[in-house]
């Protein structure tokens, strides 16, 4: 796989992950410990987009 197939695959997990942050957020009886394993993994997303497009130029 390209880096830039690499980096487009990341930056769809983490939009993935925006959007179930989002959707798990609006239930009454939200899981505080998932919520907070959601955020972990999409700002280790963002981490690792930002070291490889970093990479690239």
């Amino acid at each position: 796989m390209s880096l830039t197939a690499h980096l487009a695959e990341l930056r769809k997990k983490h939009e993935m992950l925006a959007q179930t942050i989002e959707a798990e957020s609006q239930h009454p009886g939200v899981d505080h410990l998932r919520l907070t394993e959601l955020k972990r993994e999409k700002l280790r997303l963002k981490d690792e987009i930002a070291r490889l497009s970093q990479q690239t130029h």
